[in-house]
């Protein structure tokens, strides 16, 4: 199973110096590194919109560098990758993999999905940067699910491959019908359905959908739906308890990634466990433990039992753990 496009003259060469990326819709995270197994540095973030393509915005990092020019590079990125020309989702960069590979002198070039590279580090992740929401233990040789809001939703997973590794999927889950159980949910899937056309699960669960979320939610009971800007004042909001519209619409969103999640979860036989990345839920805290998350997940009918007993971990990681997935990435796990 090919889960990146690969560019390469010969098989990377150890201990020469790499280039890691993770891009997504609003940022672009690089980092530097020796070679295999060598500790990632230089780790910068830097706004995409500064920037009018990705060519751009790795010459302002490897200029800022004084080390030397990298062989192989590794870039994780928030769309699919299923050719040369690479098109992101949420943001207007494009490229083409063998015109960038060309313009930088590399050696080799990796370009795979960002939550791929994040599948990748899961197996490597430490304890202390995993906060458990219920569940039991995780069985080791188990797949695993991943999913995670931001700018938009990312999906993905690990399979066993069945000779002591893991399978990385590359897929586009976050763009499956969103599930609506409860009135207010309908409320809001048909009012995604009227702005978008699709009620997607990443049309509620990203940025964007938390504020439309609380927006429509305000103008279906008659309340100042303009007033409501920006995503990050919708969480404030529902988490300082100053607004009812903003902490329902808090609730909303974690219930339905609860529902995503357990179809995800379902989907794979994820006894080894679900891991939540993005850059929503974790700042979400101790609250998220509280949330209707866990009992939206476990809400499958007959299946509640097989799903009660996943656990699922939020990666409260400080520096992005996709950055890893391309490293390994680079190392041949994908």
């Amino acid at each position: 199973m090919r889960t990146d496009t690969t560019f390469t003259d010969s098989s990377p060469s150890p201990l020469a110096a790499r280039l890691l990326a993770d891009v997504g819709g609003t940022h672009a995270r690089f980092a530097r590194q020796n070679g295999p197994g060598q500790p990632l540095t230089d780790v910068q973030v830097l706004p995409c919109a500064d920037f009018p393509d990705l060519q751009a915005a790795m010459r302002a990092y490897l200029g800022q560098l004084d080390h030397g020019k990298p062989v192989h590079a590794a870039i994780a990125i928030a769309n699919p990758v299923l050719g040369d020309q690479v098109t992101m989702t949420n943001h207007h960069w494009s490229f083409s993999q063998a015109a960038l590979r060309s313009a930088f002198g590399l050696e080799t070039l990796k370009v795979l999905n960002d939550f791929t590279a994040l599948a990748l580090a899961l197996p490597v992740l430490p304890v202390a940067e995993l906060q458990q929401v219920g569940g039991g233990c995780g069985q080791a040789d188990a797949p695993r699910a991943l999913l995670g809001a931001g700018t938009g939703l990312g999906v993905s997973g690990l399979l066993p491959d069945g000779r002591g590794g893991w399978l990385p999927l590359q897929g586009e889950g976050g763009h499956v019908t969103l599930p609506a159980v409860l009135p207010r949910e309908r409320l809001v899937a048909d009012g995604l359905a009227r702005l978008y056309g699709h009620a997607s699960a990443e049309r509620a669960l990203s940025g964007q959908g938390l504020l439309d979320i609380c927006r429509l939610l305000a103008r279906a009971d008659g309340g100042d739906a303009d007033r409501w800007t920006a995503p990050a004042q919708v969480t404030e909001a529902a988490l300082a308890g100053s607004d009812a519209h903003a902490r329902e619409a808090l609730n909303l969103f974690c219930g339905f990634l609860g529902s995503v999640a357990g179809n995800l979860a379902l989907t794979l036989g994820a006894h080894g466990g679900v891991y939540i990345g993005g850059g929503i839920v974790p700042r979400l805290g101790e609250w998220f433990e509280q949330s209707p998350f866990r009992a939206s997940f476990e809400a499958k009918g007959r299946f509640a039992g097989y799903l009660r007993a996943m656990p699922v971990w939020v990666i409260t990681s400080h520096q992005s753990p996709a950055l890893l997935g391309a490293a390994r990435a680079l190392d041949g796990w994908a």
